[in-house]
């Protein structure tokens, strides 16, 4: 693994996949919600996270929708892309025509169906790393993976060369802020993200280097403009957006009795449709979009915070 001049910070949302109404990837609509973001002040893009629906796409979709990403960024953001796959092994295969396709950095989970142990999951990292010439991250998600990750073992790996940083979805505010401290007390080797949309100026103002909110697709705005008070050190404008922006997450609350994908991504699509930054609120079958009166409130959630046509 390579040092890569490019590094991750601050807004870095997780590019949600715009899907036509046949299921297909709607790359003219993926290019330009890239464009939206970045047009946002966005700091780097994540293609491939569990808000890109990554699990229900096929590796050549994968490529292509990492492909369209890069080539939309044009290079004025850094592109991060996650390899989900069961195994090391396979994970290299899943990453290396993602390389190949531009992005700036890989980033993976623990083996996921294999039951390996710490030594195991060390060794799962290290081989990935040795076989890719960007840098890895690894994805802490145990809501998906079942693991959750010690904060010992990634600053270990991180001070080895091995990782370069975290994307923290653990939604463990106080295991992101023990490994907030670990790192920062073995000199900070890692970039630390976190996935927790609703305490972003918390965490920011514990040290972390930035945000993957799946809801900054539906307000990028929204966090770059609190990621740029919590850099002037204005806390209480920052934490004013916060609540804010905690008011418009209510959006993933609305569905009941859905899967976590229907309720929370398929949230964003309907949010993103409102206001036109999607043509259709689709979802990777077997999911079925949020429709009638639960997209309604979604709507009206969307509209009560000045975001709708």
């Amino acid at each position: 693994m390579s040092p890569s001049s490019r590094t991750f910070h601050g807004v870095v949302p997780p590019v949600v996949t715009p899907l036509d109404a046949d299921g297909g990837v709607d790359h003219a609509g993926l290019e330009a919600l890239v464009e939206h973001l970045v047009g946002a002040g966005v700091h780097g893009l994540f293609a491939l996270g569990s808000t890109g629906e990554t699990a229900y796409l096929t590796n050549a979709e994968r490529v292509d929708v990492a492909r369209t990403i890069v080539s939309a960024a044009a290079g004025r953001v850094p592109v991060i892309a996650g390899a989900i796959e069961l195994t090391a092994a396979r994970v290299l295969d899943a990453a290396r025509p993602l390389v190949a396709a531009g992005v700036d950095a890989v980033v993976v989970t623990p083996a996921i169906y294999a039951l390996h142990d710490r030594q195991e999951t060390t060794d799962h990292f290290r081989r990935i790393a040795a076989g890719l010439d960007v840098p890895l991250w690894a994805y802490d998600v145990p809501v998906r993976t079942h693991t959750k990750l010690p904060a010992d073992l990634l600053v270990g790996l991180g001070e080895a060369g091995v990782l370069a940083g975290v994307k923290d979805s653990s939604g463990d505010d106080v295991g992101f802020r023990r490994l907030l401290a670990a790192n920062a007390a073995a000199g900070s080797p890692l970039r630390l993200l976190t996935g927790h949309e609703v305490v972003v100026d918390a965490m920011l103002l514990a040290g972390a280097d930035g945000v993957v909110p799946g809801l900054a697709n539906v307000d990028a705005a929204g966090y770059v403009r609190l990621w740029d008070a919590a850099r002037r050190g204005d806390w209480a404008s920052a934490r004013s957006e916060q609540e804010r922006l905690n008011a418009l997450f209510e959006i993933v609350f609305q569905a009941t009795g859905r899967s976590g994908d229907a309720a929370g991504v398929g949230a964003f699509k309907v949010a993103m449709e409102a206001q036109g930054l999607l043509a259709s609120a689709t979802m990777a079958h077997p999911v079925q979009a949020l429709d009638g009166a639960v997209a309604e409130r979604v709507r009206a959630v969307v509209h009560a915070a000045g975001l709708g046509r």
